[in-house]
């Protein structure tokens, strides 16, 4: 199987996520795969995980990109997700706002219900509809090395990417599920109190 080890970009791309200019990397994962991805590189209050809302994770990752402006937000999520939601690819580049990125784990199928081609694995490349969408920095990456690169980039660029992962199976780590608790501990570790 080609494709990189998601887990092995996921763990490189969330390394240290305290180095970011104005505190650590607020990341918003999409439904499924990138939830137990980001889990397993190591839950933290500044993950906020989508249990139930594909197709939403880029326009959520805005918001808060918006509220938190001097904070990095990375959006992560799959290629199923991307395409689910490729509508917010054109609203988060008319708003441009300069903290926030986008990778996409592209497998070219959707994991979470049974392993169905996606469109990715048949001819449409995210990149380039990002880029068409106007995004001003897209790229595919395909190699261990890069991902370094782009965690790097990611801390200081306005970054949309497509990862090319491997179809291959890994073991799930559910990270917590509660959405109510998972809300009221991102706006903690937002400093935002409770209402």
């Amino acid at each position: 199987m080609s494709g990189l080890d998601r887990r092995a970009v996921v763990a490189e791309l969330l390394h240290e996520p305290a180095d970011c200019p104005g505190g650590p990397l607020l990341v918003v994962t999409g439904l499924g795969s990138t939830t137990y991805d980001a889990g397993a590189a190591g839950d933290r209050p500044e993950n906020f995980y989508l249990w139930g809302a594909m197709g939403g994770a880029a326009m959520i990752g805005l918001g808060v990109a918006l509220a938190q402006p001097e904070r990095r937000v990375l959006v992560l999520t799959g290629d199923g997700e991307a395409l689910m939601g490729m509508g917010a690819l054109s609203t988060v580049a008319a708003r441009a706002p300069n903290n926030l990125s986008m990778v996409v784990m592209d497998n070219g199928q959707f994991g979470e219900t049974g392993h169905q081609a996606s469109h990715t694995s048949l001819g449409t490349d995210l990149a380039a509809v990002a880029a068409a969408c106007g995004w001003k920095t897209t790229m595919t990456v395909t190699t261990m090395a890069d991902i370094a690169t782009l965690r790097q980039r990611l801390r200081h660029e306005v970054i949309f990417a497509v990862v090319k992962i491997s179809t291959a199976e890994v073991p799930r780590f559910l990270p917590p599920r509660d959405a109510a608790a998972l809300s009221v501990r991102f706006r903690a570790a937002l400093g935002i109190p409770a209402d």
